[in-house]
């Protein structure tokens, strides 16, 4: 029997390569391809109106930027699941979510992000988070999405008065 085993020394490490070809990695997360309301701007009427609707107990998610800017999101239940898989409590049909990319929980009144191992990470005010509690008017990036989360204003006032 031959062996037909090549030298280790013999191996290409670049087969494939193209001498002279660019790197071609595609970065997710930047904002040239988006729709995208600065972080602070102005709320219109209704998104005013939507918050001060809100009952004790549950939180909005208003998406800024992204492929579905302008949808909103209660958040009403203990556990919120945010992804690219079609079951998601929150689905971003989009390659830079995870399809299991976050869950917001909430304890009591309080709503924490908790990263799931997502591939490009979970953003809260500009940091990587991979656990973190939400407070009023914070921003989170889920891939390409900008969010900003708003807490029932019943709960903000109980919250000032301790």
């Amino acid at each position: 029997m031959q062996d037909n085993a090549q030298p280790a020394d013999d191996i290409r490490r670049d087969a494939g390569a193209v001498e002279g070809a660019a790197d071609t990695t595609q970065t997710f997360g930047h904002d040239s391809d988006l729709s995208f309301v600065p972080f602070g701007s102005e709320l219109s009427e209704v998104e005013w109106d939507a918050i001060g609707a809100l009952p004790s107990r549950s939180a909005l998610l208003l998406v800024r930027s992204g492929p579905t800017a302008g949808a909103r999101y209660l958040l009403d239940a203990d556990v919120t699941t945010v992804g690219r898989h079609p079951e998601a409590d929150i689905f971003f049909d989009d390659v830079t979510v995870s399809r299991r990319h976050a869950e917001i929980t909430r304890t009591g009144t309080v709503f924490e992000i908790v990263d799931q191992r997502s591939l490009n990470g979970t953003y809260l005010n500009g940091e990587r988070a991979d656990r973190a509690v939400l407070t009023d008017g914070a921003e989170l990036r889920i891939g390409k999405f900008r969010l900003n989360f708003f807490v029932s204003p019943l709960d903000r006032r109980q919250a000032e008065g301790a």
